[in-house]
């Protein structure tokens, strides 16, 4: 519609047309108003019934609820009015009519249970608190992609579909291929190695990877957007480095420009950017601090996997966001790179929020020999993974990464309650559609 007029922009003393949805309608008996929302707000049609056509008027007040319409009319100034403009409309057209029982409220005054939300995505996008979140989502990946051209990285699209797993295991989607077996890959760590081994060096990627867990928790799906670097001539320092620069950034880019959305989600007054520098505990100093909490029943040893109510324990003492590294080499997966003064320990981190992890990373194994010993320390057929093992003979540097959840980063940052919120139409054991 080339002459139409965003809410927001219509202006006293001027005549235009505007089209979105019927977000009420408010029939005061002589006088009525219709409520019509568009992506920037909202503004008040007038309906003098005793003056206007009795067609114009019947047309406009008989639209059901979240129909969208279309309305051409003269702008006038009215400080009663929500947004301080009203506009008398000379025509209402109905150009899609919506059933008159809908199976959520748009207008978020009766709160619908999150299934019920997600089954009807579309309506429930309609509701500003629900638009707020995706703004923000958008906001949050365009400020990531904005600090890794900072450090001089170049975006990259990896396969989704694949011969092998990037780790193995249970948690492989496998499908057909062309008669051939192939599995949509869990992440893109091989690929991206791959990559920073050319002369690109310093590469990112926000896509989508795929698991097939057994968890059905609150922050587990089966389809999820990982946010990706990796760094030629990069350590584990340095590579922690930007991740840290990477999750301030997307925190001071929702900060300054969604000041409305957070306003939306009721965080504007509370919403603050993280303090930096990020604490960096070893491995061994998180679980001492975990069990001088006495959150846990059994004292943690070396070798232990950090439970749900450890990491909760420890994220309150710490308060804050913070980095876990120096974890015991036998806990991470083979292409982390150990350290050379001690076997024992990896190079791999974890970066954490109060709530849950957020990041997994590490200096990676760029020797073919050790590398190789990685995959049989493991149970894997290095083998199965040659298109990946042999770029290693030809000069593969020094290089390190990590990859953040994006819906993660979103859950943590908006406090959500649960993750398939931070997603358009989620998927996880039970949901396939919509």
């Amino acid at each position: 519609m080339d002459d139409r007029t965003y809410t927001a922009d219509a202006t006293p003393d001027e005549t235009v047309t505007v089209a979105g949805w019927v977000h009420e309608i408010r029939d005061l008996g002589g006088i009525a108003f219709l409520i019509l929302r568009d992506k920037t707000g909202r503004i008040q049609i007038k309906f003098e019934k005793e003056e206007m056509d009795d067609e114009l008027v019947e047309t406009g007040l008989d639209a059901p609820r979240e129909s969208v319409v279309s309305v051409t009319g003269a702008v006038e100034e009215e400080p009663r009015a929500p947004t301080g403009v009203e506009v008398t409309p000379d025509s209402v057209e109905v150009l899609s009519a919506a059933d008159t029982e809908l199976p959520l409220d748009p207008t978020g005054k009766v709160e619908a249970e999150l299934p019920t939300r997600l089954d009807n995505r579309t309506l429930d996008l309609r509701r500003e608190a629900g638009q707020a979140i995706f703004e923000i989502r958008s906001e949050m990946q365009r400020a990531a992609r904005e600090a890794f051209r900072a450090v001089d990285a170049t975006e990259i699209n990896t396969p989704k579909i694949v011969a092998t797993g990037t780790e193995g295991g249970t948690e492989l989607f496998p499908i057909t291929y062309f008669g051939r077996e192939a599995f949509m890959n869990q992440s893109p760590q091989l690929f991206k190695q791959l990559v920073a081994g050319s002369n690109v060096e310093r590469v990112f990627e926000i896509g989508p990877i795929f698991r097939a867990e057994e968890h059905n928790t609150p922050r587990h799906l089966n389809e999820a957007t990982s946010i990706d670097f990796e760094g030629a001539f990069c350590d584990h320092h340095e590579a922690m480095d930007v991740c840290e620069s990477v999750v301030v950034a997307a925190y001071e880019g929702v900060a300054e420009n969604c000041t409305e959305e957070l306003g939306a989600l009721d965080l504007a007054e509370d919403f603050s950017v993280p303090e930096t520098p990020f604490p960096r505990l070893t491995y061994e100093e998180a679980i001492e601090r975990i069990n001088a909490t006495g959150a846990l029943d059994e004292q943690l040893v070396w070798g232990d996997d950090l439970p749900t109510e450890g990491e909760k324990a420890l994220g309150d003492d710490v308060g804050g966001h913070y980095f876990i590294t120096d974890w015991p080499a036998d806990i991470k997966p083979f292409y982390i790179m150990d350290h050379d003064d001690d076997e024992t320990l990896s190079t791999g981190f974890d970066l954490m929020h109060p709530r849950m992890e957020l990041v997994s990373g590490g200096q990676r194994e760029h020797r073919r020999e050790q590398l190789i010993e990685g995959f049989e320390a493991q149970g894997l057929d290095p083998e199965a993974f040659e298109y990946y093992t042999k770029i290693f003979r030809y000069g593969m540097p020094p290089h390190a990464g990590w990859a953040i959840g994006g819906e993660r980063l979103l859950m943590t940052m908006l406090e959500l309650d649960n993750i398939r919120e931070a997603v358009l139409f989620p998927r996880d054991r039970q949901r396939l559609s919509p």
